[in-house]
């Protein structure tokens, strides 16, 4: 455990890229689906319940949502995807907004993707994956919500997801998580810490 991602506050929420913090230091961001669970990963990941928002409709998170750690490292909660019922022209805003912070955006230096072990390796989660492997980005992945299945299917969901990507050459890791149970937090913070140090 790290006590250092405790002590993380929210700056700033950007709907364009022109009203993003300075674009210094470094930036892990968390991207997945709308109902994957990003919100409640990072308010349990900083022990924090209200820091992330999180609602009840799922895709509630329309902008670039800034966290700070501290002078040099923050976290970016990127825009939910795929699941919020809201017009095609917002939906394609928020896949620009995404599009041109992940193509611009110096300081991203990995991306922690949020899929529900349930339901993983969606469209958009290989379009995260190939968008990753493209730039070599180091790519740490979260199956959420492990405590809705046994230990033995989300165990065998992991190592199906881990044999789907083996053939992926690029900086990657896999791990179950739960925020509710709190199980896999030491692993991430452990993670974050090499990713954040560039090591992988």
């Amino acid at each position: 455990m790290n006590p250092l991602y405790h002590q993380a506050k929210f700056i700033n929420s950007s709907p364009h890229l022109k009203d993003t913090p300075a674009d210094h230091g470094k930036e892990v961001a968390f991207a997945g689906r709308s109902n994957a669970g990003k919100s409640s990963a990072i308010n349990t990941l900083t022990r924090q319940n209200g820091l992330a928002r999180i609602s009840k409709t799922p895709g509630r998170t329309q902008m670039l949502n800034f966290f700070e750690i501290n002078a040099q490292q923050r976290f970016v909660d990127l825009p939910g995807y795929g699941y919020a019922k809201v017009p095609i022209p917002v939906k394609l805003k928020w896949h620009e907004l995404m599009e041109t912070y992940l193509t611009k955006r110096k300081s991203l230096c990995a991306i922690i993707l949020v899929m529900d072990v349930r339901h993983p390796l969606t469209e958009f989660d290989w379009q995260m994956v190939e968008w990753c492997q493209h730039t070599q980005l180091p790519l740490h992945i979260l199956l959420t919500k492990a405590d809705k299945l046994t230990y033995g299917a989300a165990k065998n969901t992991l190592l199906q997801v881990q044999k789907e990507l083996k053939d992926i050459n690029f900086p990657l890791s896999i791990q179950l998580f739960s925020s509710l149970k709190k199980t896999g937090v030491d692993e991430v913070h452990h993670a974050l810490d090499h990713l954040f140090k560039g090591e992988t």
